[in-house]
């Protein structure tokens, strides 16, 4: 009997190692995939001129430089663009969190006619393809009259910032629909109790959201407010429809080579006819544009994951 027990437990530690040692690989080789497009890029933006010519060169570099990090830099003109991305994507961020926060809490807790109907709307906002309202948001913000109460002609906004101002100030945005859903999940699912004893001590609905509710979503404040600044740093298509402007980083990258060909003399200028130093050049313009995202990460990591835990948001 005991040799029996023995062999038994032999075969489950056996079978518990080898799952654990498959679903190690299979970690790992997710993780590889999911991170190999940033590898290879970072690899190859440290790599020098006779790196890239040679086949043999994969992931470590024999003639270490920065010389790709210097002339991206000068050619995306990253400090400018940077501020003006940033403080763009900051802008909408701060402007989606609380009116987006505003409207689920009013979906999720109040009673109103047409409630359904109107949370159905907000759904189907991020359901449509934002290529279908390129162009009747172009020609709202060209000429902007309010529903006609600023004249038949109305107001250009097309170039500044009103045109993502005022959507995310309204909730009304691109992604701002699931931004809203977001919020009214995490405030139905909070305890009644929370608001009835706020109400018994006299404060009111505006009170009450400030003082008791909003301080316990912080789960959804680090979720809309890194998912909107992501897509609005990231976003080409809208910025430049509305802004008609290119004092952005993803405009920065599309005219990178011939940035880099007006800036330098030879050899570089001659070198950006490569395709492989024109590509290491923009692999290296990507890892600049990707670096305050990365920065924001790692510093809201540890938020993050427990915001996606408590809030149940998966894929």
């Amino acid at each position: 009997m005991d040799n029996f027990k023995s062999s038994f437990f032999k075969i489950k530690n056996m079978k518990d190692y080898l799952y654990s040692l498959v679903r190690m690989i299979l970690i790992c080789g997710l993780c590889f995939i999911i991170l190999y497009p940033l590898l290879i890029r970072i690899a190859t933006s440290f790599m020098g001129y006779e790196d890239l010519l040679d086949p043999s060169v994969r992931w470590i570099p024999r003639n270490f430089t920065l010389q790709n990090y210097t002339i991206a830099y000068e050619g995306i003109y990253y400090i400018e663009n940077l501020i003006s991305s940033l403080t763009l994507a900051l802008t909408v961020s701060i402007l989606s969190l609380f009116s987006c926060i505003i409207v689920g809490y009013g979906f999720a807790r109040f009673e109103f006619r047409g409630r359904s109907i109107w949370f159905a709307l907000v759904i189907f906002t991020f359901i449509v393809p934002p290529q279908i309202i390129l162009v009747p948001n172009y020609l709202n913000f060209r000429f902007f009259n309010l529903f006609g109460l600023l004249g038949e002609e109305g107001f250009n906004l097309i170039g500044t910032y009103w045109p993502f101002i005022l959507p995310a100030a309204t909730a009304s945005g691109l992604r701002n629909g699931l931004f809203v859903f977001i919020a009214r999940q995490f405030f139905i699912g909070m305890p009644d109790s929370l608001e009835e004893a706020a109400y018994v001590d006299g404060a009111g609905p505006l009170k009450t959201f400030r003082t008791v509710m909003l301080p316990s979503a912080g789960p959804i404040i680090v979720i809309i407010f890194l998912f909107s600044f992501v897509w609005q740093y990231n976003d080409y298509i809208m910025t430049s429809l509305l802004t008609g402007r290119s004092g952005f980083l993803p405009f920065a990258l599309q005219s990178l080579r011939g940035t880099v060909s007006t800036l330098y003399e030879a050899p570089i200028e001659d070198w950006v006819s490569e395709p492989e130093f024109a590509s290491a050049l923009e692999n290296t313009g990507i890892i600049l544009f990707l670096a305050p995202i990365i920065f924001i990460y790692l510093i809201l990591q540890r938020y993050f994951i427990e915001s996606i835990q408590r809030t149940g948001i998966v894929g």
